[in-house]
């Protein structure tokens, strides 16, 4: 990272900070991904929501470092992973950053952990290399007609602004401290567990220039995430799908996703809404650990 002013406010213990840059021909095309590393064990690799970054998993890592090896990716051109000017922020384009991850480090025996678009991701990404991936843990998979917009009136406000033509770009640009706190309050049973210090980061990257840009098409990319459920029978890996008991996704989307896939292990935990790796890391860690 090229300055103190591109670096994240938060640290999590035991971890550090690497980059991956482009693939060789692709510089130009491809930015340089930005992840963190933690523990020992087999590989575990950690994706991220609509709208945040590696920092995301902070609570869960230290519980699951003695079990894995963490690898906690920024997906393509969010958190502190490089802004490339025209670059696709659409699935396929996200999966390719995950999948740089895995093939660039050489990672097998994965087990790959995705909440909300990171679930999808989790999920396609396993469909394309079944050799390297272990097992998909798909939290809250963000897959569904309305996303965040089911949030609450004002997500569905701010979202549609930010679509808008023409003046979508703007309203992109433009993120007031309450609006983004309580739209992300809106994914959490209880509210609590977003914490200042991490609202504080994302507003500081959501300042980095192009960002508005990537946050624009990033919630564009919801038609793409629906139609990536056509992947999910493709999965030869064990898959284990939970939910939030409050999640944005109704109990028709999860009874879909468990006809995709029939062999799937399913939990929901109670209470617990969009965000479970904030509220409830605690479970995510258990459930994770008992499988390693």
């Amino acid at each position: 990272m090229p300055d103190r002013a591109s670096r994240p406010t938060i640290h999590i213990p035991g971890t550090s900070s690497h980059t991956l840059g482009p693939r060789t021909g692709l510089e130009g095309r491809e930015g340089t991904l930005r992840y963190l590393k933690a523990g020992t064990g087999a590989p575990l690799v950690l994706l991220h929501t609509v709208r945040t970054q590696a920092e995301h998993f902070r609570h869960l890592i230290p519980l699951i470092a003695d079990h894995y090896t963490v690898y906690a990716l920024d997906l393509p051109g969010m958190g502190y992973s490089e802004i490339v000017p025209g670059a696709s922020y659409d699935e396929p384009a996200m999966r390719a950053g995950v999948e740089r991850l895995l093939t660039a480090l050489d990672l097998h025996d994965v087990t790959l952990v995705g909440e909300s678009m990171g679930a999808v991701l989790a999920l396609t990404a396993a469909a394309d290399l079944p050799e390297r991936v272990r097992r998909v843990v798909a939290v809250n998979a963000y897959d569904f007609r309305g996303g965040i917009a089911r949030s609450s009136l004002l997500a569905r406000v701010v979202v549609g602004g930010v679509l808008a033509p023409g003046v979508g770009p703007v309203i992109a640009g433009v993120e007031p401290r309450p609006a983004l706190r309580r739209i992300l309050q809106g994914g959490l049973g209880d509210r609590s567990a977003l914490r200042e210090d991490y609202v504080d980061e994302l507003l500081r990257v959501g300042r980095h220039p192009g960002y508005p840009t990537v946050a624009r098409a990033v919630y564009r990319n919801l038609p793409g995430l629906i139609a990536a459920r056509s992947r999910y029978p493709e999965v030869k890996a064990p898959v284990h799908l939970v939910y939030g008991e409050r999640d944005w996704s109704r109990p028709s989307d999860r009874r879909a996703n468990k006809e995709l896939l029939p062999a799937a292990d399913f939990t929901q935990i109670p209470e617990a809404g969009h965000f479970i790796a904030l509220e409830r890391p605690d479970v995510l860690a258990d459930l994770l650990n008992a499988a390693a």
